[in-house]
């Protein structure tokens, strides 16, 4: 230690005996050992502090130095009293869209509403995407490790347009034993059926135009084997919250819920086989997946009730074509889907209250993804929803289609821009359909 550590070493030390003396009597004695570790400690955390200040002037030299570019921010992780490891993660979003007819509801699209013979467009401006989780992992042990989620957004309609409530997507744990590839999940997430998600920039995923799955709370059991040196085969079973449609007998308190009336859970169930086929270490991925569930609709106010079936069978393809082209695409077939956003919104026909029906329903969508470049992207597809036109009431929805391009940006690797166009044809049974075209951008800012 040279002279002027020492010197700083004995003031320091000086200090911490002046101020420590008046509480010398009220606590035990520190032994030598002790006190010099302590005292050590603070002068490494004093250095620490004299070493992070500015310096007063910079030299020449220092002037005329290259700046060193800054780091990638890494996410910040907490850890628990509970040996548990949290990280925060989220971004703010801001979603600007044009529509050259209404769209229902306005800020994300789902399908396009009757024109009545006028020409009505409209803007909608939205903070609404904005979301904010938190990946929680560990304590883990050698066999088992333990991980979880929570995330919210502020996508809802019980709250008003600048006064949004805040809206659960995901809230789950899982435990994974790697050894045998086998999982258990309980808790909101997506899905079992229908994995994908369409390449587009509206939040809505193109729910009703083509794309099903949605999130409900389930108990999910997931075990994978291995099929060669990449090849992977997952299979994945779970019991879903059934979540139905409210009847028309509302009013008289008789039932709130359809699907928690019925006497079972939804079970949905996946196969997927995972391997790379023509581009070198990016699988394509092949899946069969479906659903079965039921609701209890009260048919009059005596207790007479009749049971409807909600299924699905869905087919799902993700094939890269080479290193910057991704094609992707799902097929559904099913009946009572408004659950899982099919049917354009429409799972049963309860225009005679005392005999419901289901409403069949098959669609399914298609798109192309180019990456230019590690930063922009380029995506192109369409969708179609059609409920079989036998099922539906007068003046229902028929059919719904949705054609859109898309570019999304990273103008840094935090800060992201989106623009996309996109064209909606909605039918309505013995009625004059209707047309839109709408613009959207979107702002959102990760962290």
């Amino acid at each position: 230690m040279n002279a002027r550590g020492k010197f700083r070493y004995t003031l320091l030390l000086a200090g911490s005996l002046c101020t420590a003396a008046p509480s010398f009597a009220a606590e035990p004695a520190e032994t030598v050992e002790t006190r010099i570790s302590r005292l050590e400690k603070e002068l490494a955390e004093l250095k620490a502090l004299v070493g992070n200040k500015p310096a007063a002037a910079a030299t020449a030299d220092t002037q005329t130095a290259p700046v060193k570019k800054a780091d990638t921010a890494t996410p910040v992780t907490l850890s628990t009293t509970s040996g548990a490891n949290v990280q925060f993660y989220g971004f703010a979003r801001f979603d600007a869209s044009y529509d050259t007819n209404p769209i229902s509801p306005g800020n994300v699209a789902f399908w396009a509403l009757p024109e009545n013979g006028r020409n009505d467009s409209e803007w909608n401006l939205t903070a609404g995407a904005t979301r904010i989780g938190m990946n929680i992992s560990g304590p883990d042990t050698e066999s088992l490790k333990l991980s979880g989620n929570i995330e919210f957004d502020f996508l809802t309609s019980v709250s008003t347009e600048n006064n949004q409530a805040p809206r659960l997507r995901h809230g789950y744990v899982k435990a994974y034993w790697p050894a045998s590839d086998f999982s258990i999940l309980a808790g909101q997430t997506w899905d079992v059926v229908s994995s994908l998600i369409p390449f587009v920039d509206d939040p809505a995923l193109m729910w009703d135009a083509g794309n099903i799955g949605s999130r409900h709370p389930q108990v999910r059991l997931t075990k994978g084997f291995s099929t060669g040196n990449k090849g992977r085969l997952e299979v994945a079973v779970a019991a879903s919250r059934t979540i139905g449609d409210r009847t028309a007998y509302q009013t008289l308190a008789l039932q709130n819920d359809t699907g928690k009336d019925a006497a079972i859970p939804s079970i949905q169930g996946r196969v997927a086989f995972s391997e790379p086929l023509i581009v070198k270490n990016q699988p394509a991925t092949v899946a069969i997946s479906g659903h079965y569930g039921q609701e209890e609709w009260d048919t009059n106010s005596t207790g007479s009730y009749k049971t409807l079936d909600s299924w699905s069978c869905n087919l799902e393809l993700s094939m890269p074509l080479c290193e910057k082209i991704l094609l992707a695409g799902e097929y559904f077939t099913g009946s009572n889907l408004d659950d899982y956003f099919g049917g354009i919104g429409q799972g049963v026909n309860s225009a005679v209250a005392s005999n419901p029906k289901e409403i069949r329903a098959q669609g399914g969508w298609g798109a192309l993804k180019y990456t230019i470049n590690p930063v922009t992207s380029v995506s192109l597809g369409a969708g179609v929803d059609d409920p079989n036109d036998k099922d539906l009431a007068a003046g229902a929805r028929s059919r719904n289609q949705s054609i859109f391009a898309n570019v999304i940006t990273k103008i840094t690797p935090n800060f992201i821009l989106g623009l996309q166009l996109s064209d909606w044809k909605t039918d309505y049974k013995n009625a004059a359909g209707s047309d839109a075209l709408r613009a959207q951008s979107s702002l959102t800012y990760k962290f």
